[in-house]
Formats: C-alpha cells, structure tokens, sequence
C-alpha cells in the first residue's frame, strides 16, 4: 500500500512544488504577452514574481517529503522558459543592450546542459543543478530584471548613462557567467562519463 502512495506522489501534478512550478509556467506566458506588447513595468513585475519563486517549488519539495519525478523535470523546463524567453523577446527592444549572440550562448549552454542531464541521468548519474548553475541563474535574472527596467525607466531618455553602463556589465556578466557555468558542467559530464 505504501508503494501505491509513494508512486502516486512520484507522478502527481497535484503537490504543492509542482503547482508552484506550473504557477511559474503560467507566469512565464503572462510575462512573453507582457512584453509583446511593451508593458515594460508590468513584465518587470510579473518576472520578479516568476524568478523570486524559483527556488520556492524546491524548497517546498523537500521540506515536505514531495520531491516528484514530474517535478525534477518542470522545475529546470519552467526557469528555462522563463529566461530563455524573456532574453529572446527582450532581443530585438531598441535599448535592451542585447546581441543576437549573446542569446544564443545562453541558449546554447541550455540546450547542452538538458542534453547532458538527460543523457547522464538516464544511465543514473546524478547530474543535478550545482552551485555555478545556481548563480548563472541569479546573474541572468538580475540581468534580465535590469533591462526591463532600464527599458521602462530610461530608455528616452539621455540623462542617466550609469544605467545604460550598468546594464550592458549586467548582460555581459551574464554571458560570462552562463559561458563559466556550461565549462564546468561539461567537465562534470566527462568525469561521470
């Protein structure tokens, strides 16, 4: 009987982290419209709400004995959309400091990482998220939270150059971090292969 229960909880989308972390999922379509249609200060908001409860669903996972295997895969899917998504609708804004390569090394990192942790875990290898990946995370949400509000604070106008400098060192940061962050998951993959 306890086999059932457990099992039933490996796979529900009804515990508390999985519905946080679908939460955040719903918040991340919210956020792309938002900034579809250049609500700058409401996306900045809707995002700080969809990063700041980022480590909530993890939080709330071990914390009560919930940790689902749906939920080790919608945890990193849904902060990879959000990210992934705000830095490719963010690209093309006038003012957003932001280079068609510097996403796509962001994207890149990603795509290599998931094929990593697929691959590795898979042949059951513990490849979960380690403390660079933790911080590329926090760096590109700073990043990401600065431009939009850069965008919606100073983008007309020419009096506030600092903030103009803070965000190119933010985005720039965050693609040195991202860069750093993929090395050592690349050479965490070759010691477990």
């Amino acid at each position: 009987m306890a086999t059932t229960s457990k099992s039933t909880t490996e796979s529900s989308l009804y515990t508390l982290p999985n519905q946080v972390s679908a939460g955040r999922l719903v918040l991340a379509v919210v956020l792309f419209v938002l900034l579809a249609f250049d609500l700058m200060v409401s996306a900045l908001v809707v995002f700080v709400i969809a990063a700041s409860t980022d480590a909530l669903d993890g939080y709330l996972a071990r914390r009560y004995a919930q940790v689902t295997t749906l939920g080790r895969i919608l945890d990193p899917f849904v902060d990879k959309v959000v990210v992934l998504g705000a830095f490719i609708f963010l690209l093309p804004v006038p003012g957003s400091g932001l280079a068609a390569w510097m996403v796509m090394v962001v994207v890149a990192r990603e795509l290599m990482v998931t094929a990593l942790r697929s691959h590795l875990e898979r042949q059951g290898a513990d490849f979960s998220a380690s403390l660079s990946g933790k911080l590329k995370m926090v760096v590109q949400c700073v990043a990401i939270g600065w431009i939009m509000f850069f965008l919606a604070a100073f983008a007309d106008t020419d009096h506030a150059p600092w903030a103009a400098w803070v965000r190119d060192v933010l985005n720039w940061l965050a693609v040195l971090v991202t860069l750093a962050s993929g090395v050592v998951y690349l050479r965490r993959a070759f010691e477990l292969l």
